[in-house]
C-alpha cells in the first residue's frame, strides 16, 4: 500500500510498500491492510502508525483530519497539523517541541498585539485631547483650519 500524510503547508509523510496502518476514529482504533474496502473516516487527535515492507514502525501524531482508502492499496490522510517520527519516544518528545514552540509563538503575537493596541489608544487618546492635533507617522499634524495647517 501507499500512505500519504499531508497538511496545508506540507506532505508530511510519503511511505510506499505499506504492510499496515492503525489509525483512531471517535469509534477507537483500527487497521487498515492491503486490500481493504474503500473506506473514510474523521480521525481523532491520536497518533497514526504503520509498518513499512522490511515490517519497521513509523509514527505521525495528527490533530484529527480526514483518513480515505481507495482500491484497497492507498491511504490518504489529510489533517491541520502532522508531526513525524521513527520512535514513540522520539514523537513525544517532537510533540512536546512543537506545542512550546506555538505557545511561544502565540505569546510573542499576543505582545506585539497588546502593543499596537496600546499605540492605538494613545493616538486616539491625543487626538481626542483637543489643540494637539492628531498623529500621523509619528509626527503631529495640526487639526484642519489652523494658521499651521493652511502653511
Amino acid at each position: 500500500m501507499k500512505l500519504v500524510v499531508t497538511t496545508p503547508i506540507s506532505l508530511a509523510v510519503e511511505a510506499k510498500d505499506v504492510s499496515y496502518v492503525r489509525a483512531e476514529d471517535e469509534t477507537g482504533a483500527f487497521a487498515i491492510l492491503p486490500g481493504h474496502a474503500d473506506f473514510i473516516t474523521t480521525l481523532a487527535v491520536s497518533v497514526l502508525t504503520w509498518r513499512n515492507g522490511n515490517e519497521r514502525e513509523h509514527h505521525v501524531a495528527v490533530r484529527g483530519g480526514v483518513l480515505i482508502v481507495r482500491e484497497g492499496r492507498y491511504v490518504e490522510v489529510v489533517t491541520r497539523e502532522a508531526v513525524g517520527e521513527d520512535t514513540l519516544a522520539a514523537l513525544g518528545e517532537a510533540v512536546l517541541k512543537r506545542m512550546r514552540e506555538e505557545t511561544e509563538a502565540s505569546e510573542s503575537s499576543r505582545f506585539a498585539s497588546n502593543c499596537l493596541e496600546v499605540a492605538a489608544l494613545r493616538q486616539l487618546q491625543n487626538y481626542l485631547a483637543g489643540g494637539r492635533g492628531r498623529m500621523v507617522r509619528g509626527s503631529a499634524v495640526p487639526p484642519a483650519g489652523t494658521a499651521a495647517a493652511e502653511d
